[in-house]
């Protein structure tokens, strides 16, 4: 299992333990979280490229993971995905820029091409 499906492992692992802790409060993030990636004005891709500037931003290795892996799924290209990602950099600089490691890593752990 490479890196970054392993924090996506982590990421199934967290929620599940926190459905059990507080079911109350993941359904309602589960429910924001639903209505908010939904495609409405914005398309699935669109809503993960921008949440992989997000994910940079945040500087968030699990948050990259996911929304990188979201990005591909949704039929984005490996350069619409480092195009987005460097948005965050834009707005953040040298900080966000390292986190740009991560997303190549990722891009080329999920198989983008």
């Amino acid at each position: 299992m490479g890196e970054y499906t392993k924090k996506l492992e982590e990421i199934k692992e967290l929620v599940g333990r926190l459905q059990k802790e507080s079911p109350e409060q993941m359904e309602a993030f589960h429910k924001f979280m639903f209505a908010i990636e939904k495609p409405t004005a914005l398309d699935t891709k669109v809503k993960e490229l921008i949440n992989v500037g997000l994910a940079v931003a945040a500087q968030c290795e699990w948050c990259i993971s996911l929304h990188v892996k979201g990005a591909l799924d949704a039929g984005a290209k490996r350069e619409e995905v480092i195009d987005a990602a460097m948005q965050a950099v834009l707005m953040h600089g040298g900080p966000a820029l390292m986190y740009m490691i991560q997303v190549e890593k990722a891009l080329d752990e999920f198989g983008a091409k």
